[in-house]
C-alpha cells in the first residue's frame, strides 16, 4: 500500500466547496470555484450554482487558495488629508490618482507617484505592477474603484501591456478622469486621444506642473 507521505497535494481529491445560492434559497456544492480576494485582502471563493447557474460566493480560505499568498494591494502615497476650513465650512480632501503603468516604466512611475504625493495628491502606486494578476471579488483591482483619477504612463511597453489597457478602459467605463503622462514617442490609442496628455519626454518639471492642474479639478 502506497504511503500518503509521497503523494503530492494536487493529487489528493479536492474538498467540495459549499455556498448559499440566493436564487435557489439553499446551500449547494459550488461549480468552477475561483479563489478571489476582497478589496481589503480577505480570501473568498466565487463559483456557479450547479442548479441555476447563478454566481455564488463564499468568504474564507478554501482548498482553491492552496499555494496562494495574500495579494500585495500596493500602497497609497500621501494618504488623504482633511483640511479644516475657517468658520465651520467643513473639510476637503484632495483627489487620489491611480498610476497605471507597464513594469518596464516602473522607475518613472515611482518618481511620478512620489512627486504627486509630495504636493498633496494621494497617489496609488503598486511596485509589483505586472506580476501575476490576482482574482478580485469585484472583478477589478480595489484601487481602481477607490481612486478618482488615473494617470496612464504611456510608452510602447504600456501599449503592449494588456493590464494597462484594461485599467484605462475600466476608468473610461466608469466615467472617471484619465490623464496621460507620455514618456516616449508612440502611437496614441483612440481611447486616449481626447484625454489630457502631457509630454514627459522633454521638460519633466513643466509637464508635471501642467498635469498637476489637470488632476486638481
Amino acid at each position: 500500500m502506497q504511503s500518503l507521505d509521497h503523494v503530492e497535494d494536487d493529487e489528493l481529491d479536492v474538498e467540495p466547496i459549499e455556498a448559499y445560492c440566493v436564487h435557489c434559497k439553499q446551500k449547494v456544492e459550488m461549480e468552477n470555484p475561483i479563489p478571489v480576494w476582497t478589496r481589503r485582502g480577505a480570501p473568498g471563493t466565487r463559483g456557479e450554482c450547479p442548479d441555476c447557474g447563478n454566481t455564488i460566493f463564499r468568504m474564507g480560505r478554501t482548498d482553491a487558495h492552496r499555494g496562494l499568498d495574500r495579494p500585495d494591494l500596493g500602497q497609497m502615497l500621501g494618504a488623504p488629508r482633511h483640511t479644516r476650513k475657517a468658520k465651520g465650512r467643513g473639510s476637503s480632501t484632495r483627489y487620489a490618482a491611480f498610476i497605471n503603468y507597464s513594469q518596464a516604466d516602473a522607475e518613472f512611475a515611482a518618481r511620478l507617484a512620489e512627486d504627486l504625493a509630495k504636493i498633496g495628491i494621494p497617489t496609488w502606486y503598486a511596485p509589483d505592477s505586472g506580476s501575476e494578476q490576482q482574482h478580485w471579488a469585484s472583478g477589478v483591482h480595489p484601487a481602481l474603484t477607490e481612486c478618482s483619477h488615473m494617470v496612464v504612463v504611456l510608452s510602447d511597453s504600456a501599449l503592449s501591456d494588456e493590464e494597462v489597457e484594461q485599467g484605462w478602459s475600466y476608468f473610461r467605463g466608469q466615467r472617471k478622469p484619465v490623464v496621460v503622462a507620455q514618456i516616449a514617442s508612440c502611437e496614441v490609442p483612440d481611447d486616449l486621444r481626447t484625454r489630457p496628455r502631457f509630454d514627459f519626454g522633454g521638460d519633466y518639471k513643466t509637464a508635471f506642473r501642467e498635469m498637476m492642474q489637470a488632476l486638481s479639478v
